[in-house]
């Protein structure tokens, strides 16, 4: 997958729907496959299609699954989910959410260096929450992609959101404003992407803690 190779700047490889299919209905079961299925062909190239185009799909593909605590499904307070556990378990917290898209979008062609998994500060939950920067130019206000709120708008229209710091494949920045913050480092400083890392190349899955019809 794709994901492997930004990762671990190896050559591209071909999708192996296949064996994600496979893994995915002997991990979680058979409805978990076809939600497996339905990913792969959201991933599939349409080459007349706009990258705002392949945002608002992915978006909304995503948005369809259920919320749900980290300590609830997986027995721990912070977990990051791989793209196909989130989809195995139809569902998970706001930081898998934005890690699906990103790692959706990277397959369908969008620069690595257009994103950033950004951690924010959300006013009205009063927490901590995650959400998808776009950025279409390097000086563009990003559009952001959220659970919380469907609509796909632009950073300086969801005054609920404070920065707080972002990061993609390689970087980490620190975030003082709407835009794109200040270079702070390798975002391998991040224990838990690390951990999503070393899951993604060994296509290691972790079984939830919770008993539910997947």
């Amino acid at each position: 997958m794709a994901l492997i190779s930004i990762l671990n700047a190896s050559p591209e490889k071909p999708l192996d729907s296949k064996k994600i299919v496979a893994a995915l209905e002997k991990n979680y079961g058979a409805r978990a496959g076809k939600r497996g299925k339905a990913w792969i062909k959201l991933m599939e190239p349409e080459p007349s299609t706009t990258e705002i185009e392949q945002l608002k799909k992915v978006n909304r593909f995503f948005n369809l699954f259920r919320f749900i605590d980290d300590i609830k499904l997986w027995g721990v307070s912070n977990y990051w989910a791989t793209p196909v556990e989130f989809i195995g378990v139809n569902g998970g917290d706001c930081e898998d959410y934005s890690i699906a898209k990103y790692f959706t979008l990277l397959e369908l062609g969008v620069p690595d260096e257009k994103m950033r998994i950004t951690m924010v500060k959300a006013t009205k939950l009063n927490q901590y929450h995650m959400v998808l920067a776009y950025y279409d130019t390097p000086a563009s206000m990003p559009l952001i992609l959220d659970n919380l709120d469907g609509v796909i708008k632009p950073a300086n229209q969801r005054n609920d959101l404070i920065p707080v710091y972002s990061f993609n494949a390689s970087q980490l920045w620190l975030n003082k404003e709407k835009g794109r913050g200040v270079l702070s480092g390798k975002s391998s400083q991040l224990k838990n992407w690390r951990d999503l890392r070393q899951r993604i190349t060994t296509s290691k899955l972790k079984q939830p803690k919770l008993k539910m019809e997947f």
